[in-house]
């Protein structure tokens, strides 16, 4: 891969902004520099544009040197960021799996970046040739999110590792679910294939949704241009302290996912034994793709029990499917309790 070739003019020639925190690294008695106010201390200061010490945590938890890190507010920042990056508006193309995660289309529609979607197999595989097949000159990126949402699944270690090496262009490897499962992260292949980025996010298995942090992994040429075009204070402090403080109870979100993966098999049993449910499928996720008799029927029932799961009925592949989040003990119970009732209701009409 010639990195200079795939990024965008305008971005080779981009001259980033220089920040107040940029300039001056280290520490100091007093700022001056900023035009900030003075009282209000800590919240008064910019924080760190670069977030050095959370991301020195991170690189020890995850054993990637820090410089080949970037933190983004949620993924859905790099998402956005790497089509600024190296995707020409009206001219080149993203391909990715389908069905997949929304945002990249919507990412790639913002950003005047045509989207091509290649659909998986009934049983939701990638076809490695099919989906190269639908790549050309112009294709600059491909998005691969494994274990994929809303299906489950994870895409197979072999035909990821075929793609990457096969295709010109950027892997980008979205493993916002990988803590739960059992197949490998793509991290340790990062320094083996130069165009590979992998995304991860406090969200899910850090139980961190709210602080919206997310993670690229990539090469240090490539971070580089990240931070290029990133905004300047793009991580807030509030952002930085609290994830400093989870990362050093790590044991705690490893017990958290070892209670939701035993849950994941007791709700997989349990819906399985359902009337009202057709299909269960196999998940490496905290959620689970469910084949319903009537999804829309069961949707509306749920939603008028407060009980909220989410309709995929209208995507392909999903027909009659809800994707159902692995809760807790009690709200799992719930769920079954209430979809019970869903098929004495189903009977007495």
């Amino acid at each position: 891969m010639e990195l200079d070739l795939l990024v965008r003019k305008c971005i080779k020639a981009l001259s980033p902004y220089s920040s107040a925190r940029d300039e001056y690294q280290g520490k100091a008695s007093v700022f001056m520099d900023a035009n900030e106010n003075p009282y209000n201390a800590p919240y008064d200061r910019y924080p760190d544009p670069k977030q050095w010490e959370l991301k020195e945590k991170i690189a020890h938890l995850k054993n990637i040197p820090k410089e080949q890190i970037m933190l983004g507010n949620g993924s859905d920042e790099p998402i956005d960021l790497l089509i600024r990056i190296f995707c020409e508006p009206g001219v080149d193309n993203i391909v990715a799996p389908d069905p997949t995660y929304g945002m990249y289309q919507v990412a790639a529609q913002i950003n005047n970046v045509e989207y091509r979607r290649v659909r998986f197999d009934e049983n939701f595989n990638l076809d490695a040739d099919k989906l190269l097949r639908a790549t050309d000159r112009n294709t600059k990126l491909i998005y691969l999110c494994s274990p994929n949402n809303p299906t489950g699944n994870a895409l197979e270690h072999n035909t990821m590792l075929k793609i990457i090496s096969s295709f010109s262009g950027i892997v980008i490897v979205d493993e916002a679910y990988i803590d739960f499962s059992s197949k490998p992260s793509l991290l340790k292949q990062l320094n083996d294939y130069p165009n590979l980025i992998v995304l991860q996010t406090f969200s899910k298995a850090w139980a961190s949704a709210g602080v919206r942090l997310g993670v690229t992994y990539a090469s240090k040429e490539i971070i580089a241009l990240l931070h290029k075009v990133k905004y300047p204070y793009n991580i807030n402090i509030l952002t930085q302290n609290y994830m400093l403080h989870l990362l050093d109870d790590y044991p705690k979100i490893q017990n958290w996912i070892h209670i939701l993966m035993a849950e994941r098999d007791l709700l997989e049993k349990e819906l399985k034994a359902l009337p009202c449910v057709e299909k269960v499928y196999p998940s490496d996720a905290n959620f689970f793709l469910v084949k319903m008799n009537d999804a829309n029927a069961a949707y509306r029932y749920l939603v008028d029990r407060s009980i909220i799961v989410r309709n995929r009925n209208n995507l392909p592949l999903c027909a009659n499917c809800i994707r159902i989040t692995v809760g807790t003990k009690a709200e799992n119970q719930m769920l079954i309790q209430t979809l019970k009732e869903l098929k004495i209701e189903f009977l007495e009409q």
